[in-house]
């Protein structure tokens, strides 16, 4: 905040103390520069803040436009004040165009005292017998012999007496200049300032455009597809929420099919930069060694979900084992009678863990486990998952480190299935701790409270997760 005030302050006090400073002393050429160099120094730091705080956001949720119409009216937004700015520069040059074209004139008449500085309610020049107005008319008239070039439409805006024509058609010029990549000017033999804003302009609308092409002409695959495949609306509104949230986060690229193709030492070197330090922040693997953990990383792969999605449902197979890095994850277990156990999976959180126990088995099962609990995220998640086939593979080999006690007390201690059943034995504990005390307790349905607690005993105990080394 102070930051900020610091920058508007600037443009303030350049304009009360120094630029009546240079005008005294005739410095027309200084007070457009520094007129220049004090609005960018000011608009730079904004630019910059607003792309920082869009990238913030969309790390946050995954996304910076929430539908079509914010990012129309957001890009909409944009594309006007860079016309301003665009404006705004010109019509400053312009006005310094305008002012040599004035001495370049009082020069020729070697009679001219120019005085640009109007401290007496003076008009340009002093009163010593030159025809002011002939010099104004040759500067001011669009025929006139001096060539302003790039500038020549400024002339309409200093003929006009409307503060309207003077504020609106700078943004108008920037507008339809930035539309048409600077193909309406009309440049002179002074490039210096035609050149680098053409080429800066079309090497920034090259870039933007070039990967939102990219972008637009998958969205219009996907479209032709669900189209032709008849989906249902909310299907289609699935596919476009993950498409949105897959662009932002990884801007279209496939990392592995990038990196698939590489020699394997090299590919195990890039792959365990990029997730040496999100696998380490699973407690998990926090005991396993350097050697272990490379295995893992060179066969993990990056996984994105949309919010509202399920990973997984209550009885289908697990296939994979998943680490989250980013994102919350909702696990909901169905016990028995209705009743539904809820918890939520946190970053550095991981599930799947069903995997560490098949893996382990002796001998090898054929088939997968089936999972205790549905996964749905509660908002844009990220994370790595190893499949079952690669998971088998990384336990076989480096079996004396799992099958360790203390591995195997991390994995309960962070396992949702341990950490469900362990709720549920301390809430049964408490209740009979509270029956047992006097303390009256809710009539149950179907049962005095002593005989629905045996129940709920007897069914609690019958979901407690089974270790590989039981």
């Amino acid at each position: 905040m102070n930051l900020n005030l610091k920058h508007l302050l600037i443009l303030q006090i350049v304009i009360w103390i120094v630029v009546p400073k240079l005008l005294r002393e005739e410095q027309i050429k200084w007070i457009t520069r520094t007129f220049l160099l004090s609005f960018l120094f000011q608009f730079l730091p904004k630019i910059y803040h607003s792309i920082y705080l869009m990238k913030k956001l969309q790390k946050v949720t995954g996304y910076v436009f929430g539908s079509i119409w914010w990012r129309f009216n957001l890009n909409a937004i944009a594309y006007l004040i860079a016309s301003h700015v665009a404006g705004a520069c010109w019509y400053v040059l312009a006005t310094e165009r305008l002012v040599s074209c004035l001495q370049q004139q009082c020069a020729i008449s070697r009679k001219c005292n120019l005085n640009l500085y109007c401290n007496n309610s003076q008009a340009f020049g002093n009163t010593d017998g030159v025809n002011y107005s002939s010099i104004n008319s040759k500067c001011l008239d669009v025929d006139g012999p001096f060539n302003y070039g790039i500038y020549n439409p400024v002339l309409l805006v200093f003929s006009s007496n409307s503060l309207a024509v003077r504020i609106l058609y700078p943004v108008f010029w920037g507008l339809l200049n930035l539309s048409s990549f600077g193909n309406e000017l009309e440049p002179t033999y002074e490039f210096n300032l035609e050149i680098p804003c053409n080429v800066l302009k079309k090497v920034f609308l090259h870039t933007v455009m070039a990967n939102k092409k990219k972008m637009q002409l998958k969205y219009r695959d996907m479209e032709w597809w669900m189209k032709r495949r008849q989906l249902p609306n909310p299907l289609r509104d699935r596919v476009r929420n993950f498409q949105r949230h897959s662009w932002s986060a990884m801007e279209g690229q496939d990392e592995m099919e990038l990196i698939q193709h590489l020699p394997d030492g090299l590919r195990r070197d890039i792959k365990r930069f990029l997730c040496i330090d999100l696998v380490k922040k699973v407690p998990l693997f926090h005991m396993l060694d350097d050697l272990i953990l490379d295995n893992i990383c060179d066969r993990v792969k990056p996984l994105i979900y949309s919010a509202g999605e399920k990973i997984i449902r209550e009885g289908d197979p697990v296939q994979r084992m998943v680490f989250i890095v980013r994102g919350r994850v909702n696990r909901r277990q169905g016990l028995s009678k209705g009743f539904i156990a809820n918890s939520v999976v946190e970053p550095g959180g991981f599930f799947g863990d069903e995997l560490l126990s098949w893996c382990l088995r002796i001998p090898a099962a054929n088939w997968l486990p089936v999972s205790l609990a549905t996964y749905t995220c509660i908002d844009s998640a990220e994370g790595y998952a190893i499949d079952a086939h690669q998971l088998r593979y990384v336990v076989d080999h480096f079996r004396y480190k799992f099958a360790s006690e203390s591995l195997k007390k991390t994995a309960r201690y962070y396992s949702c299935n341990w950490r469900t059943w362990g709720a549920v034995v301390i809430q049964l504990a408490w209740r009979r701790r509270r029956l047992r005390n006097g303390t009256n307790l809710p009539i149950l349905q179907n049962g005095d409270p002593e005989d629905r607690l045996r129940q709920y005993a007897a069914f609690f105990l019958s979901i407690r997760p089974h270790d590989h080394l039981e």
